[in-house]
């Protein structure tokens, strides 16, 4: 108690001393303390979970951001009016702070891995005029209130995971030159008022969900009301929460819908093996006593028509050796003791022969060490049968998911290297060049040496048929499409490279592209690799069952699996520098710095 009395003692005698040395505290504390401006950046860099170490320099003694690096502030008032932070690898959400920076004029975040939706508190920085968000993995809704930025000259959203509509407040954005939201999942129709009639079809490519006159789309009313481009602004307000309601409904309908997209393929491929499969040695045997002709390419079949068909009769559900998206596989064994791997694939239509015969003809001509050799095929009344070397390591999803029996780290950099010089191959030095369209574990498949050989390539582009329109979006592919692929259906070299990319990600780790664990955080194993790269656990992605893994040519491995994956197509390597990298860096690597980055 005495010790109490005399603090008030105290207090009452040197009261004011006390408080003026109080105020002074809080007057230095204030003139050192950063801005406000400073403050909603450091919210910002909170939120952000890995860089490449440019935000270090953000520092909160600091009385302004203004020496920041990525800040430019007006001379005069320190207020920031630039925020520039491209190509710098940020990985996290946008922090919904930014809206505070009243005076920004540029805000240019784009190509890093930016995830989580775009903030609709940047419509208070009514001041903006460039807007670029493009390349990163922003997801959810374009903002409406993107609309209050009435000094907006550059828009770009392009190159992201974006849903729903296109606001119609856009359209009210007068002094806008340039607007691109390319390559997203926006549907509906576009605006059909104001400024956003005025760009080309190239700032609304690759949402294969849009429509409306900017596309030469018709969009066909489905009768529930004008379209989210309606100009009453009564009607806009009456229905703004059964649109945000419905935006929402479509954005969650998209995600549930490829899963069930998958299991329901899944089943799919279950029934049709249930129900054909143990039946469909009859039916081959059927079809080819029918009628059926073999073509044999440069001599690679050593035996007679008569032979082989012969076999082929003999076929049953004994036979079946796997059930894949191009149909069924049978093992065939010839009397002399030599073995083929038969692949039946039934015809589209009725011009499916000829189309078909001669695209074989190319594909039975290439030959190469690191892909599956065609040597000719059947052809019967109603299917093809293809005749490939049979393979008796099996495929590598089964060696990765299925045997108790794992691959050692050696084994893993012989078959990555492998499946490389074999994509190489078709992509730049076959004639004609080929696309695979479908590179996955189940289409690498491997001798007895462990050795690599492509399988499939050129029958995703066989099998697209206009009437039917078979592609290779198949159940166990999702999760090794690029995402402009899935955005537009348009396959490139790049696209290729980036499902190598996932594919040595599986490699790596021994999990599916789309393993449960993923989809459940709402991640495939590219957003999961972005993820523990930013929590500094890339170690984690080693598969715990691989022994004999070497930390130099892991580090080299994820870099080139990193570069593969770019969510921009232009920041991926061609094929061929994938093998050179490989060789120079993984097969021989030197000692790496890879874990000794001082990234925040």
């Amino acid at each position: 108690m005495s010790s109490v009395t005399m603090g008030i003692c105290l207090l009452k005698c040197e009261g004011p001393s006390l408080l003026y040395i109080l105020l002074n505290f809080l007057l230095i504390y204030k003139s050192t303390a950063v801005s406000p401006d400073g403050e909603a950046l450091l919210s910002f860099r909170n939120a952000i979970r890995s860089s490449n170490g440019i935000l270090p320099s953000w520092r909160l003694e600091d009385p302004d951001p203004c020496k920041w690096k990525g800040v430019t502030c007006d001379q005069k008032t320190k207020r920031v009016i630039q925020l520039n932070l491209r190509n710098h690898k940020l990985s996290g959400s946008v922090s919904s702070e930014l809206g505070k920076l009243q005076h920004l004029k540029i805000l240019a975040l784009h190509n890093n891995n930016f995830y989580g939706t775009i903030p609709s508190e940047l419509g208070n920085c009514t001041q903006l005029e460039g807007l670029y968000l493009q390349g990163n993995y922003f997801s959810g809704l374009i903002p409406s209130e993107l609309g209050n930025l009435s000094e907006l000259q550059f828009l770009d959203i392009s190159g992201n995971s974006l849903s729903g509509y296109i606001p119609a407040s856009l359209g009210k954005l007068d002094k806008l030159i340039a607007f691109n939201v390319s390559n997203n999942f926006l549907l509906g129709p576009m605006p059909s008022e104001g400024v956003l009639t005025n760009f080309a079809e190239s700032s609304f490519s690759g949402n294969r969900g849009l429509c409306g006159k900017q596309i030469n789309k018709t969009c066909h009313d489905n009768g529930g009301g004008s379209g989210p481009s309606s100009d009453s602004s009564s009607a806009e307000s009456q229905g703004g929460k059964k649109k945000y309601s419905g935006r929402l409904l479509i954005s969650a309908s998209a995600t549930v819908g490829a899963l069930l997209l998958v299991a329901l393929m899944c089943f799919w491929g279950c029934f049709l093996y249930k129900k054909f499969g143990k039946n469909d040695g009859n039916i081959l045997a059927m079809d080819v006593s029918g009628g059926a002709s073999i073509v044999m390419f440069h001599g690679d079949l050593p035996y007679s028509s008569k032979d082989i068909i012969k076999k082929l009769e003999t076929l049953n559900e004994e036979h079946i050796i796997g059930f894949g998206g191009f149909g069924t596989v049978y093992k065939l064994a010839m009397d002399d003791g030599n073995i083929f791997a038969l692949k039946r694939i039934l015809k589209l239509n009725e011009g499916f022969d000829r189309f078909f015969e001669r695209e074989l003809e190319i594909l039975g001509s290439i030959k190469h060490r690191y892909l599956v050799n065609l040597r000719g095929y059947c052809n019967s009344p109603s299917s093809k049968l293809l005749i490939y070397d049979f393979l008796s390591g099996g495929s590598l999803d089964e060696a990765l998911h299925e045997r108790s029996e794992q691959l050692d780290w050696d084994a893993r950099l012989n078959i990555i290297m492998g499946a490389a010089k074999g994509l190489s191959y078709l992509h730049h030095d076959c004639s004609p060049r080929i696309i695979h369209r479908d590179i996955k574990s189940s289409n690498i498949l491997l001798d007895g040496n462990l050795e690599a050989r492509v399988s499939d390539f050129g029958l995703a582009k066989l099998l697209e048929d206009e009437e039917s329109h078979i592609t290779t979006i198949v159940a166990g592919t999702f999760g090794y499409l690029a995402p402009e692929y899935m955005q537009s259906g348009r396959a490139t070299e790049k696209t290729d490279v980036y499902s190598f990319g996932v594919l040595v990600l599986e490699v790596l780790s021994g999990k599916r592209p789309t393993d449960a664990s993923f989809i459940e955080k709402g991640l495939n194993i590219v957003g999961w690799l972005n993820f523990l790269i930013s929590e500094n656990r890339q170690r984690e992605i080693v598969d715990p069952t691989c022994e004999g893994v070497q930390v130099e040519s892991f580090g080299a491995l994820l870099s080139v699996a990193i570069q593969c994956v770019s969510s921009s197509p232009d920041d991926r390597p061609k094929m061929h520098r994938v093998v050179q990298l490989l060789e120079s860096e993984v097969m021989t690597p030197c000692p790496s710095d890879f874990y000794d980055s001082n990234s925040d």
